[in-house]
């Protein structure tokens, strides 16, 4: 496959993310229970991976203790039809490229659906990379966005709620609205949105022209965000964005999907040219900023009308951009709303799995109802056990101090360490899915010291110093600290909140240039160490929070191993790391 658009689309720069999506991953459902779930990249070590999850299924299935031949239902989170192609083709034909290209193109697209994306394609792409082919009979190919939606619901419980899904593009469209009630699934066909007015791929783009990787850096704009106040007026919401009646939003000078230079010309005309300073990036990301929260705002009032369902479900790529999600539930109707921690297209192996398992006649409403019951953790990926840890750490024996501690050491004597201004990595059980690191592949600091994100930043992350920090809080505390409005928790880093000013100077670390954190929501049942841990820093410090980033330096993804997490140790100016229960130090 990637010879395919290296060799035959590399020159239109139409790739892989554009047709296939990105963030590799499998899951494994049995009897409506999700019992596994891994990205691909946590375990080849590609930062969000297109390669084929051959590492995922395999650790899957192993993790069940079955094969190939157990598996019922096979689910593919894409469902690349004839039709879908014949409209793409008819898109080219609409398109202004020149004659000459547009034959190409439309060549190259009917190769590329024969070869790449077709059902039998994809069937055959499958069994050349783990020497299996399901039965055709036992294959559900489930349509891009059905999927994002079927994620939130599964891992919301299974509860009827209205949905918004949005992101760069699924088969054909970029977002749509819906509702989902016993599990099945209605579009509201008028809310429908084409690839080539999408907001996932616009902020892309505007990511790209700002000197970042797009389709992977769009958290940074969100970063900028808060350095600026959008101008006024908003070039972006009153000259390139138009709102329509139906809900729908289009862009006056639509995108080129395979182009994200399209719209440079149109930027610098906004902005004027390029500047790579911190007053000419923020001034642009906010005004994006500001355009995001305007096109979803408007989609969601539709939605109001159109749904009588009280819970509303955000997801796809544009869900996890944290700075709209809390303005856009305060100013809706809607009673409460989720974005999931499987939001983005690392989640979307989950929805199809729960998707076909809803769908297949053997599945009873019973069945339904003890899938609804069983919460859903994010902590579904790889663990290892202590001979795995030993084994890992004698490769670093000559490089590193090992204290052999029980649970209640651990709690105590990290505590007691981040009493002081040092940062330690936290690597414990099972491997968490999704792009947010939530306490089990975590770097954790004091947000008591003022230069303390200057210091992770720069010695442990090699990343950007205007890069904000999340701290992690007790369920219980959260709304004194932050002004929640009618958010309860957040327990996967999906909402963005003011710090309440009595704890401003408490939690400088923590606190966004802007006076916004993005929280993490503990409880003693969701993460019992992790959760003892802040309770007990709580009690030596008084501080009410700790910093949580990601287990990881800039450009590398979230560690996975004990191997991983020592030499990301190593490698940078981490204090200490706390491995299951061993405390390690560098000599």
């Amino acid at each position: 496959m990637s010879e395919f658009f290296s060799e035959r689309l590399g020159a239109t720069g139409i790739n892989k993310h554009y047709l296939l999506g990105h963030d590799a991953a499998a899951a494994l459902l049995i009897d409506g229970r999700l019992v596994a779930a891994v990205e691909e990249e946590r375990l080849n070590r590609e930062k969000k991976t297109t390669d084929f999850p051959t590492h995922a299924i395999d650790w899957c299935l192993a993790e069940a203790g079955i094969t190939y031949d157990d598996v019922d239902l096979f689910a593919f989170p894409w469902n690349w039809t004839p039709q879908v192609l014949d409209e793409i083709r008819d898109g080219i034909r609409a398109s202004p490229l020149p004659p000459a290209a547009k034959t190409d193109l439309m060549g190259d697209m009917a190769d590329l659906f024969a070869q790449v994306v077709s059902h039998e394609a994809m069937l055959a792409d499958f069994a050349a990379r783990t020497g299996h082919r399901p039965d055709p009979a036992r294959v559900r190919f489930v349509p891009h966005h059905l999927a994002h939606a079927t994620t939130g619901y599964y891992l919301a419980g299974l509860k009827d709620a209205a949905f918004l899904v949005s992101d760069g593009r699924a088969e054909r469209f970029s977002t749509l609205t819906g509702e989902i009630r016993d599990g099945r699934i209605t579009v509201f066909d008028d809310t429908v949105t084409g690839a080539q007015h999408s907001m996932g791929t616009l902020f892309s783009a505007i990511t790209r022209f700002l000197g970042f990787v797009p389709n992977n850096d769009e958290y940074k704009v969100m970063g900028l965000a808060g350095y600026a106040a959008p101008p006024k007026p908003n070039p972006f919401v009153t000259d390139l964005l138009t709102l329509h009646d139906d809900s729908r939003y289009s862009f006056t000078e639509p995108l080129r999907t395979n182009d994200l230079h399209s719209h440079d010309a149109l930027f610098e005309e906004y902005f004027g040219p390029f500047e790579d300073t911190l007053a000419y990036t923020s001034r642009v990301a906010a005004a994006a900023q500001e355009m995001l929260n305007v096109a979803t705002a408007h989609q969601v009032r539709h939605l109001e009308k159109t749904s009588d369902l009280d819970r509303l479900l955000f997801e796809g790529g544009v869900a996890l951009n944290c700075l709209n999600n809390t303005p856009l539930f305060e100013g809706s109707r809607f009673e409460d709303m989720q974005v999931s921690f499987g939001a983005s297209d690392t989640g979307i192996t989950i929805g199809a799995a729960a998707h076909a398992w809803l769908h297949h006649p053997d599945t009873a409403p019973a069945d339904i109802r003890t899938a609804a019951s069983t919460p859903v953790t994010p902590y579904l990926g790889p663990s290892y056990d202590e001979p795995a840890i030993e084994a890992a750490l004698a490769g670093f024996t000559d490089r590193v101090v090992v204290s052999r501690l029980d649970d209640d050491e651990v709690v105590e004597q990290v505590a007691k360490l981040l009493t002081e201004k040092v940062v330690i990595g936290w690597f414990e059980g099972r491997v968490e899915h999704g792009p947010r690191a939530l306490g089990h592949r975590s770097i954790l600091a004091n947000p008591g010291f003022t230069d303390i994100k200057d210091i992770i930043n720069t010695r442990v992350k090699h990343r950007e110093p205007f890069r904000p920090f999340a701290p992690l809080v007790l369920e219980e505390q959260a709304p004194e600290i932050f002004e929640m409005g009618r958010k309860t928790n957040s327990p996967y880093m999906t909402f963005v909140f003011p710090v309440r000013d009595a704890y401003k100077d408490r939690i400088p670390g923590a606190v966004h240039v802007d006076g916004t954190s993005r929280i993490q929501t503990l409880t003693d049942e969701g993460t019992p160490r992790l959760t003892a841990l802040l309770r007990r820093f709580i009690e030596l410090t008084g501080t009410p929070c700790l910093i949580n980033t990601s287990f990881n330096v800039a450009g590398e993804p979230i560690v996975c191993t004990p191997t991983d997490a020592l030499n990301c140790f190593m490698g940078t100016e981490i204090d200490y790391l706390i491995l299951g229960n061993h405390l390690i130090a560098k000599r």
